[in-house]
């Protein structure tokens, strides 16, 4: 009897791009995108990552560089998880995470364990029989699990910035984080700092009006004495808004500290130098006076020196403000309404809006408003929603200013020669949803926008980037919370009032694709900066008063991350040809113990046709190293790609491939792609 031929296999490689796709037609996906995601993002350099996580932040340390170390023990008394284990002497201690058979995982550790008795409480739990070992788990699974609890115990240890209500502002300046937030009787908002003891409160100081009383020139670090009071004060920052010290004109503000005594309607001493000002009243105290402002931000140097840059900041609520990290000082604008909503530093000058109106500092001089020394006003007709700095053309920058509906473009370098074009009537932008990556991308009624420098000289030209996933984008089209940049993936991200966001990422100007995210907290204001080492930090405040650091952790502040990838259905080639589908083979990158879940929909997912199980894909990838390198004798330490195979069985004119996970544990993967093993069956009928 003749055998029958065996079948032919065919391999066809899925290159995993593209992103969400929700609005193409089944037939016409291209191979690789995705039909739904959670959690999963386009890595820069092909392929889908799962999301990295993110950890709670206050200054202290942070939970994912958190270290185990593993005793090998012998109890005899009691012992229970969260314990705090000494030994014999007391001088080394650690907290118990973990109490596997024979052993105690202790975290938080000061000292070195050795042989002899443990303590739990001053009395002995029992002996240690061997030197502790760092990061000592036997398997990769155990050494994950364990460094997920010694990062729960940091964990507890970080706190909500102190108040009430949402986080209303996070950035940073001179690497220090600052978060602002309503006092805790919701009747003002207070900055804090983080230290490596946690949120400190920033105390603003106090400020004092002044008009010249002579020609002397009071520098900060001058003791102002009252000449009539015997007040005194030690003046961190002289605020001159108009007129001169030399000419016998200067009106400001004087701020510090703090002073001894009350000020009174009087004149001012410094030393031997008498009547350099005049006050009509007391200092007062420096205060964020009306609650719940949205704060938003800039770090800019007026000064031109190595050490005067400096952080500026608005809330549309009060004043706005400059601050160095040791002094506050409150701008006036003379608006009687003086609560600023968006800022930007463009040519030298600081630029507020208010509703419609546009405003600036004089050149170089962000504490003088006088249109007399060079400030003006710009009236935009429409409420502004930011600002962002163009290249403008070969002689002179440009900024670009949003409203609700319409783009302006200012071209020039001042009130001399300003030129304010109005770039489109039917295109603007949402609030805190603006960002540059190597064009500008900002969300608005048409979705996620991009406005570029065209090719033509100094004009620009938009294209809308979300077609993909304009269903998805218009359900939350009234919901932006903020947005921000991520420098090392190149990606612009937009976040939501449900905890959602998406992330797009760009390629030598290209978008590669967006992919959505899903978190258990809502970030109500992200911030994304560049450290001085050069390396990228992004915070953001949530709804509940914590600050979180993203790309950080394993996490989402401990809960799981949820994320899945479901490809589009794809018919290998031939819709209308069914399939015996054999094998699928992903290529896996990583840099520690991870897993997902395999599946797969067959036929459009119809309930005709089988459809398989869920299986289970373990990988055990680590950091690559050169390890003990010397020429013609190393060693390859650690393994970042592996291909993962997984059986498939059923046939159906087309598949779509569908992974998963679910952990806190798990390190960041990449798929790259996948190759699709199967044999032709037959056409439809």
């Amino acid at each position: 009897m003749r055998k029958l031929p065996a079948p032919q296999v065919t391999t066809r490689f899925l290159p995993f791009s593209g992103g969400l796709d929700v609005v193409t037609p089944a037939l016409s996906i291209p191979s690789g995108f995705l039909r739904e995601s959670q959690n999963a993002e386009i890595d820069i350099n092909g392929g889908y990552a799962t999301s990295m996580g993110y950890e709670r932040f206050d200054g202290q340390a942070k939970p994912s560089a958190a270290s185990y170390a593993v005793l090998t023990v012998n109890i005899t008394g009691t012992v229970a998880l969260g314990d705090v284990l000494t030994d014999n002497a007391g001088t080394s201690y650690g907290t118990v995470i973990a109490l596997p058979t024979g052993q105690a995982i202790l975290t938080k550790i000061t000292g070195t364990f050795s042989t002899g008795n443990i303590k739990v409480a001053g009395v002995v739990v029992g002996t240690c029989t061997d030197a502790q070992v760092v990061d000592g788990a036997s398997t990769a699974l155990l050494g994950a699990q364990y460094k997920n609890l010694a990062a729960d115990v940091y964990r507890a240890d970080i706190a909500a910035i102190p108040g009430t209500g949402n986080v209303l502002g996070v950035w940073q300046y001179n690497d220090v984080v600052y978060g602002f937030r309503d006092a805790a009787d919701g009747l003002t908002a207070a900055m804090y700092k983080s230290t490596a003891s946690g949120w400190s409160l920033v105390a603003l100081g106090r400020e004092l009006s002044f008009t010249s009383g002579g020609t002397y020139t009071i520098a900060e670090g001058d003791t102002i004495t009252g000449a009539t009071s015997a007040a005194t004060a030690v003046v961190t920052r002289v605020v001159l808004e108009t007129g001169t010290f030399a000419g016998g004109t200067a009106a400001g503000r004087l701020i510090f500290a703090s002073q001894t005594g009350a000020f009174v309607a009087e004149n001012l001493n410094v030393g031997a130098n008498l009547n350099v000002a005049t006050v009509a009243s007391d200092a007062s105290a420096i205060t964020f006076a009306v609650p719940s402002g949205r704060f938003r931000f800039v770090n800019s140097n007026f000064g031109g020196g190595i050490t005067t840059k400096r952080m500026y900041g608005v809330d549309g609520k009060n004043r706005g403000f400059e601050f160095d990290g040791t002094v506050f000082v409150p701008i006036d604008t003379g608006m009687t309404a003086d609560a600023p909503q968006h800022i930007c530093a463009h040519k030298s000058q600081l630029f507020f809006s208010f509703y419609g109106s546009v405003q600036h500092s004089a050149p170089g001089s962000p504490y003088i408003w006088s249109p007399i020394l060079g400030a003006s006003e710009i009236g935009m007709g429409d409420t502004v929603t930011g600002f962002r700095a163009q290249g403008g053309s070969e002689t002179a920058g440009a900024l670009s200013i949003f409203t609700r509906n319409t783009i302006g473009i200012l071209y020039g370098n001042d009130s001399g020669d300003w030129n304010l074009v109005t770039y489109k009537d039917e295109a603007g932008a949402l609030d805190d949803t603006i960002q540059q990556l190597s064009s500008t991308i900002m969300f608005d009624d048409r979705g996620i926008t991009s406005l570029a420098a065209s090719q033509s000289f100094g004009n620009f030209s938009d294209a809308t980037l979300s077609q993909r996933i304009q269903t998805y984008l218009t359900s939350r089209r009234n919901s932006a919370t903020d947005s921000c940049i991520a420098r090392d993936k190149n990606q612009y991200r937009l976040f939501f009032a449900d905890g959602s966001a998406i992330y797009a990422t760009f390629q030598n100007k290209k978008l590669l694709g967006m992919m959505p995210q899903l978190f258990p907290d809502v970030m109500r204001c992200v911030c994304s900066s560049e450290l001085s080492d050069g390396t990228e930090a992004i915070y953001a405040g949530s709804a509940d008063g914590m600050v979180y650091q993203l790309e950080s952790g394993t996490s989402f502040d401990g809960d799981d991350i949820e994320g899945y990838l479901h490809l589009a259905f794809d018919p290998m080639g031939s819709p209308r040809v069914t399939k015996r589908y054999r094998r699928a083979t992903f290529e896996v990158q990583g840099a520690g113990y991870a897993g997902f879940n395999f599946t797969y929909e067959l036929g459009y997912g119809s309930t005709e046709v089988e459809q398989p199980g869920v299986q289970a894909v373990v990988t055990e990838l680590s950091s690559v190293a050169w390890d003990g390198f010397t020429w013609d004798s190393f060693t390859w330490d650690g393994r970042a790609l592996t291909p993962s195979s997984v059986d498939m069985t059923g046939s159906a004119e087309n598949v779509s491939l569908m992974l998963s996970w679910n952990a806190d544990y798990y390190a960041p993967l990449k798929f790259s792609g996948a190759l699709i093993d199967y044999s032709i069956r037959r056409k439809l009928r």
